[in-house]
C-alpha cells in the first residue's frame, strides 16, 4: 500500500509518500524559520496560514517526484497531535478531505510516534526492542519500545525539554532564532570548561530530566559576562558559555540514556527528534556504545526535525501490524493539541 502523509504540528509543513513494503518514495518540506525569525519565535496564527499556502503545492511535488497519481494512493496519514491547534487543523482537514475525495482511509498519527519510529527509515534500522530517547523542542522522554504501539515511559522532563533549554539559553545570550542551532554553532568556538554549569538531576537515581535550573544558571553567568564588559559582553566569553551549556545538556542526556540501557538490559538505543541532529550528542553516544556492547541509531539528519516522512512511515507501520483503522470516514476528524503517547499504545 502507498500512503501519503502530512505533518503540520508547528512551523514546518511536511508531505511524504511511502510504500508499506519498500519504504520512503519521496518527501518535501517547507520550513517557516525565516518567517518566524522576525518575531523571535513561532507565531501560531502565521504558522497556520502558511501551512494553508504550502500543503497543496508540496503534495503535487511529492506525487510528481515519486511518479504517482491519485489512484495509486491507498491511504492518507496526518499528524493529529500534539501541537498547535490551528496548525494541526490545517493538516488534518486537508488530509481528511483528500482521503474522503479519493475514497481511502485517513489515519491519524501521534507526532511523537512519528519521531519514535523514524529511525526505522535509516540503514541499518534498529530491531525491536530498544530504548528511545525522544528529544526535541517540546519533549524529552526515554521510552522502552517493544514494537509498534508497544511503548513504556521510563522517564521524562519535569520542566523544560532539552530543546527548550537550548533555545531559551540562546535567547539569553542574544542569539538569533532558532536558538538551538545558533547556540551549537557558537559552541564550536568556545571552551566548555571555562564556565561551570550544573547538570540537573544527573545523579537523581531515576530516568527523569530537569533543565530549568540550567537555564537559571545561564542567566546568572550571562549577567556576569555583561557586567564585566560594561554592557558589551565579550564574544569569547559568550562562546565559552554556549559551549558549557551544550556540554551540560549533552552530559545529562547521555548519562540518562546509558542508564536506561543498563536498567532495561537492552543493547539498542534510538535517538529521535530535532535535538537528535546535534553532532556532539551523536558523537558522545556513539563513543559510549562499545563499552556497553550496544548500538545507537539515529534517523537521517534530514528527518530529525518535523517531517511528513515520519508520519507516513508511522502510518505504514500501523497498517502492517494491524493497528490502523482502515475504514473510510465521510469527513470526520479530530485533533489533539495535548495528547499522551500512551493513548495510542496497542491494547
Amino acid at each position: 500500500m502507498i500512503i501519503i502523509g502530512f505533518e503540520s504540528s508547528c512551523d514546518e509543513t511536511g508531505v511524504a509518500a511511502v510504500c508499506t513494503e519498500s519504504g520512503l518514495l519521496s518527501h518535501a518540506l517547507h520550513s517557516q524559520i525565516a518567517m518566524h525569525r522576525e518575531y523571535g519565535g513561532v507565531v501560531p496564527e502565521l504558522a497556520s496560514r502558511d501551512h494553508i499556502r504550502r500543503v497543496a503545492p508540496l503534495t503535487r511535488e511529492v506525487l510528481s517526484r515519486a511518479g504517482l497519481g491519485m489512484d495509486d494512493l491507498g491511504a492518507v496519514a496526518y499528524t493529529a497531535g500534539p501541537g498547535l491547534a490551528g496548525a494541526l487543523l490545517v493538516g488534518a482537514s486537508f488530509a481528511s478531505a483528500f482521503a474522503w475525495a479519493r475514497g481511502v482511509p485517513a489515519i491519524p498519527i501521534h507526532h511523537l510516534e512519528g519521531h519514535l519510529l523514524s529511525p526505522l527509515l535509516a540503514d541499518p534500522a534498529p530491531a525491536f526492542p530498544f530504548v528511545a530517547l525522544l528529544v526535541s523542542g517540546g519533549h524529552t522522554q526515554l521510552m522502552r519500545v517493544d514494537g509498534v504501539g508497544r511503548y513504556e515511559l521510563l522517564g521524562e522532563t519535569l520542566d523544560d525539554a532539552a530543546g527548550e533549554a537550548f533555545d531559551k539559553s540562546a535567547k539569553l545570550m542574544g542569539l538569533g532564532y532558532p536558538g538551538g542551532p545558533e547556540l551549537s554553532r557558537l559552541a564550536e568556538r568556545g571552551d566548555p570548561r571555562a564556565q561551570a554549569l550544573p547538570r540537573p538531576m544527573l545523579h537523581s537515581g531515576d530516568l527523569d530530566f530537569s533543565f530549568s535550573g540550567l537555564k537559571t544558571a545561564v542567566l546568572t553567568r550571562m549577567k556576569a559576562i555583561e557586567s564585566a564588559g560594561g554592557g558589551a559582553p565579550d564574544p569569547g566569553a559568550v562562546a565559552d558559555l554556549a559551549a558549557a551549556t551544550e556540554a551540560a545538556i549533552i552530559d545529562v542526556l547521555a548519562a540518562k540514556s546509558l542508564a536506561a540501557l543498563r536498567q532495561t538490559g537492552l543493547s539498542r538505543l534510538v535517538v529521535a527528534g530535532g535535538v537528535g541532529a546535534n553532532r556532539p550528542l551523536r558523537r558522545r553516544l556513539m563513543d559510549a556504545m562499545p563499552a556497553l556492547g550496544g548500538e545507537v541509531f539515529f534517523p537521517p539528519l534530514e528527518l530529525c526535525t518535523d517531517n511528513g516522512a515520519m508520519i507516513a512511515w508511522a502510518a505504514a507501520q500501523r497498517v502492517r501490524t494491524g493497528l490502523a483503522d482502515l475504514s473510510v470516514h465521510e469527513g470526520s476528524f479530530a485533533v489533539h493539541p495535548r495528547w499522551d503517547l500512551r493513548a495510542v499504545c496497542a491494547p
